[in-house]
């Protein structure tokens, strides 16, 4: 070999210093528990304005993003009306989504949402061959939200019939995305596990039991 590569060594300092690593990844999961928690502690803000949004079906409003389930999570994709070169970053947000069917069985929706036509969504979702729900946003929804021209995530929550923004990140903030409990984790329902400190008004289970073949939940 040639090259400035790490040190050769032999197999018990191969290990003693994958044991050092180890703990520090012990150290940042425990780390993420512990902010995870914090999320579902955190305040939130009611969203009294209505927004309006367009979808293969027709025009729709906030509640119906819900998709009759108690939470939202929207991010907010750059693909902009006529847009000549879509963002490859947000392309590879899309296509790191998990299957959604894990999600809707912690009762929470996923959603993206962009300023293009939907038209235009339709066809550009097609060719990437997501079967993710997608809207046309058509006024101050980004910007209220805190995306202005950018990209962004937000998370809402239902309690009836009133609506909560209740985290919000963007940046580099979306780069540890992608798996089920990672979009869990920005909830303040969460994971729905004992184990989990924090949101003693939701109910909770074992963790690993609720888990099932995407196809086996009995839920859309």
């Amino acid at each position: 070999m040639t090259g400035d590569h790490p040190a050769v060594v032999d197999a018990a300092a191969w290990r003693a210093s994958l044991a050092a690593i180890r703990a520090d990844e012990k150290a940042l999961t425990e780390m993420h528990d512990r902010l995870a928690a914090r999320r579902r502690a955190a305040p939130w803000v009611a969203v009294t304005k209505a927004y309006a949004f367009n979808g293969p079906e027709g025009a729709l409003a906030l509640p119906d993003l819900f998709a009759g389930r108690r939470q939202l999570i929207v991010y907010h994709h750059m693909l902009k009306p006529q847009d000549p070169d879509p963002c490859s970053g947000c392309a590879m947000v899309g296509d790191q989504i998990p299957h959604l069917s894990h999600l809707h069985a912690r009762d929470t929706t996923l959603a993206f949402v962009s300023r293009a036509p939907i038209a235009e969504i339709e066809a550009f979702r097609a060719r990437m061959a997501w079967d993710l729900p997608w809207y046309e946003t058509t006024d101050d929804f980004n910007p209220d939200h805190d995306v202005n021209g950018g990209f962004g995530l937000n998370v809402f929550i239902r309690e009836g019939d009133a609506i909560y923004r209740t985290y919000f990140t963007k940046g580099r903030g979306m780069e540890t995305l992608g798996t089920i409990w990672t979009f869990l984790d920005l909830t303040p329902m969460g994971r729905q596990e004992k184990w989990e400190d924090g949101a003693a008004w939701v109910a909770k289970g074992a963790p690993y039991q609720w888990w099932r073949l995407h196809d086996e939940y009995g839920t859309p």
